[in-house]
């Protein structure tokens, strides 16, 4: 089949399209390569793909998901089969000090997505939500039937705000859509703005390293790899219309429109000094800390209730945080050349 993947120079999106490359499929993959973070890593992703481009099973286009124009005529031209659409703006931290970097890109960018599959009936769109959309939310695990009207960061009121969206194109257009709340993705070509890359990057250094909420928080780490194996497998479930479903009666997470939302996570959270644990293992080196207060936007736990995504795909992770830290590691050792 064809399809578009969306952020195909970021941290899921490479290795998205290198495995459905990998089996076959072929591949457009649009990015707009901002400079959220260093644009040579998300290069050197691209670089990762050149096998593939040499095939001719991979193309890349660089573009905003806000340029309406140009991504129509992407659609038309090029008539996917399925779009796997991972851009946006990431960041809570970030959506606190530049609010409208989330405009274009996460409101604006969703829904030039969702015309073009209207426009040109793709068979399935699966997006990226987030599990900040729990919010305020304190019973653990999250669930996808949990209420969700509680943002505490204008980046979870976006990612909210794109399953809105995607119900209503779902109801109105009939496209099937998907969901995927990703909990705390970590591994290899990881973003810089995230924990592990940050926390690797200062104890290195000999630098101190800042624990928020004095480390009482925990996380629901996911490994890349289970991650790209519950979207590879949940892209092959397409939803269905339900004429039974009622919004009284119904789970939040279907709909009477051929629409589903699921959590992606590990189902086992860490506390955040395990985690540092195991990245002082990996390391051989011992953090120096700095405790600091929680951060505004910040949750005190990430717990994602994964039975639902399990039911329909037979996907369960893999891979332990140990393991999953090691393999950072030797990654970033390599990649950094020390």
């Amino acid at each position: 089949m064809k399809y578009l993947v969306t952020g195909a120079a970021g941290f899921i999106g490479h290795y998205v399209v290198k495995k459905l490359c990998a089996l076959g499929h072929q591949v457009v993959g649009l990015d707009n390569l901002n400079d959220y973070y260093e644009v040579s890593l998300k290069e050197d992703r691209l670089k990762e793909l050149d096998e593939f481009v040499q095939s001719g099973a991979f193309h890349f286009v660089k573009m905003d998901l806000a340029d309406r124009d140009g991504v129509s005529t992407l659609f038309a031209e090029e008539q996917f089969d399925r779009v796997i659409h991972l851009a946006a703006q990431a960041g809570v931290r970030y959506s606190i000090d530049n609010p409208l970097a989330y405009a274009d890109s996460n409101l604006v960018g969703h829904l030039t997505i969702l015309e073009g599959c209207r426009q040109t009936k793709v068979q399935h769109l699966v997006y990226a939500s987030s599990s900040s959309v729990y919010g305020l939310n304190s019973k653990v695990p999250f669930a996808t039937t949990d209420s969700v009207d509680h943002p505490i960061s204008l980046y979870a009121a976006t990612k909210k705000s794109n399953e809105l969206m995607s119900h209503t194109y779902s109801h109105l257009y009939g496209i099937p859509t998907t969901g995927l709340r990703f909990f705390t993705v970590y591994g290899p070509w990881g973003r810089p703005d995230m924990a592990l890359f940050k926390f690797t990057k200062k104890i290195v250094a000999g630098e101190t390293i800042d624990i928020y909420n004095n480390g009482d928080m925990r996380r629901d780490f996911t490994y890349i790899d289970d991650i790209v194996e519950g979207i590879l497998r949940i892209q092959d479930v397409i939803p269905e219309a339900n004429g039974d479903w009622t919004v009284e009666e119904g789970s939040a997470a279907t709909s009477s429109a051929p629409y589903r939302v699921f959590n992606i996570g590990n189902g086992n959270p860490v506390k955040l000094l395990d985690f540092v644990e195991s990245l002082e293992e990996s390391l051989g080196i011992e953090a120096k800390k700095n405790f600091m207060p929680m951060q505004p936007g910040d949750v005190y736990q990430t717990y994602a209730e994964v039975e639902d995504l399990f039911e329909v795909t037979g996907v369960r992770p893999q891979v332990s945080v140990r393991d999953g830290v090691a393999r950072f590691v030797d990654w970033y050792r390599e990649y950094n050349k020390i």
